[in-house]
């Protein structure tokens, strides 16, 4: 992530030796899909490109920032390296446009289920085993072309976005990674989209918008989920008993903490535990838990939320570095096989660096790929990059 929470590496020439995120993929797709649950078309004696072949040309023109539209995407697979070592081929432009609907988005979920597997928790981190289920979940809107129908957002006032893709996302706080996403039109409910993620005693963190619906406490509770959610300002809060706040906490500028309920009348929340936390500008945070403070103290509660922040350093990551601002497909089943392949190609860097790489380390990646840059250059470059990093965050620790 360009500013988010990694542990340095030593980098070394073997390592990058095999730093092949393309073939890592192929991999990953053989073993995962079964021929069997592939459409019929790709089994036809008259392709010359396989599923792996098509999906693997994606990737890299995620990779490559050369390569912007379809066209030029089409453009660069008649050139020799390209087809040996990328797509097998050359791929016309009606065979991307067949192909993008041919397959089908879930296996790439699974794709990428396996290879969120393989990241290993954070090192050196001080965080206990009792944070190990937490997820930030929020979304994020891509804008859509006009012609994009299916992603009709918003009601045509003055500067608002009127074709959009939501990314609805889950990202695991622990370990830095994405876990569960879903794609949909701008227009669909956030709330709706997160309650298809629910899992037993997974444990949720979010903003305002999660927490403003006072009944959807008492589903997340039947429903055996923990959750950390910041309250709206004009939230309706009734304390039922008041809790200690521990020199600790204080510390960590919690005022308050107490067991409530939210809302009046039907709309009257279950009990739950709210935390006041007073901020640098003088205004004060609530944030609302289902956990006892046994469990997990106000000042943790606070972390947990501030950590909520890396979604947005992702959702940054995906668009200004990876380049996820430029559609190769239109329809929803293509761009949401480009978002896929977007998590994954975080994933896959996370996995063979240790980290996502920032825009300095990307762009070595990218020279390097390219030819420009020899492998010492990379490890030199990347080095570099690791220790200025190493400097900024000590000086702001």
């Amino acid at each position: 992530m360009a500013d988010g929470i990694g542990t340095e590496l030593e980098i070394t020439e073997k390592d990058l030796r095999q730093w092949d995120l393309l073939k890592a993929f192929r991999q990953a797709l053989v073993q995962r899909i079964k021929p069997s649950e592939l459409h019929a078309s790709w089994s036809d004696p008259r392709r010359h490109n396989s599923y792996v072949d098509y999906l693997s040309t994606l990737l890299f023109a995620l990779l490559n920032p050369t390569l912007k539209t379809m066209r030029a995407l089409s453009q660069a697979s008649q050139l020799g390296r390209v087809q040996r070592e990328v797509s097998g081929g050359s791929i016309s432009l009606g065979s991307f446009s067949e192909a993008q609907h041919l397959l089908d988005p879930d296996l790439l979920e699974r794709v990428l289920g396996d290879l969120v597997e393989q990241v290993e928790r954070e090192p050196g981190s001080n965080l206990g085993q009792a944070w190990q289920g937490w997820f930030a979940r929020d979304s994020s809107l891509f804008a859509a072309l006009p012609r994009m129908s299916w992603a009709l957002y918003g009601g045509g006032q003055a500067g608002a976005i009127n074709n959009a893709v939501r990314l609805h996302l889950s990202l695991h706080l622990l370990e830095d990674k994405p876990v569960r996403a879903q794609m949909t039109a701008g227009k669909v409910c956030e709330r709706k989209a997160w309650k298809q993620t629910w899992e037993k005693g997974a444990a949720y963190v979010g903003d305002r918008y999660f927490g403003e619906n006072h009944r959807l406490l008492g589903e997340l509770e039947q429903a055996g989920c923990r959750y950390v959610l910041r309250l709206r300002d004009e939230s309706l809060i009734e304390v039922l008993e008041e809790l200690v706040v521990s020199q600790a906490d204080k510390a960590q500028r919690v005022q308050r903490q107490a067991w409530v309920r939210l809302g009046c009348r039907q709309r009257r929340s279950v009990k739950v535990r709210v935390v006041w936390i007073g901020l640098a500008d003088g205004s004060t945070l609530r944030l609302v838990t289902n956990v006892p403070p046994t469990e997990l103290s106000a000042a943790e509660v606070g972390l947990l939320y501030r950590r909520r922040w890396q979604i947005e350093c992702f959702f940054r990551w995906l668009k200004c570095l990876l380049g996820c601002r430029h559609w190769l497909a239109e329809s929803h089943q293509g761009v949401t096989l480009q978002l896929y392949l977007a998590l994954i190609a975080a994933v896959l860097f996370q996995l063979h660096t240790g980290r996502r790489p920032n825009k300095r380390m990307l762009e070595l990646f990218q020279l390097h790929q390219q030819g420009w840059a020899t492998t010492e250059e990379l490890i030199s470059g990347l080095q570099r990059e690791q220790e200025r990093e190493a400097k900024r965050k000590a000086k702001y620790s």
